[in-house]
């Protein structure tokens, strides 16, 4: 039989979509901006 079975990585990698602009754009965006502090005061309104 012989056949190679595929682990949880490689499932991965065969099944995963290729990243958008918009999603690699997006992912930028939670590295740089400090959302954690900034909720809050978009919240108030301040």
């Amino acid at each position: 039989m012989g056949g190679k079975q595929l682990g949880f990585g490689d499932y991965e990698q065969t099944t995963a979509k290729k990243r958008t602009k918009r999603e690699k754009f997006l992912a930028g965006m939670e590295k740089v901006v400090p959302w954690k502090a900034l909720t809050p005061q978009i919240r108030s309104g301040a």
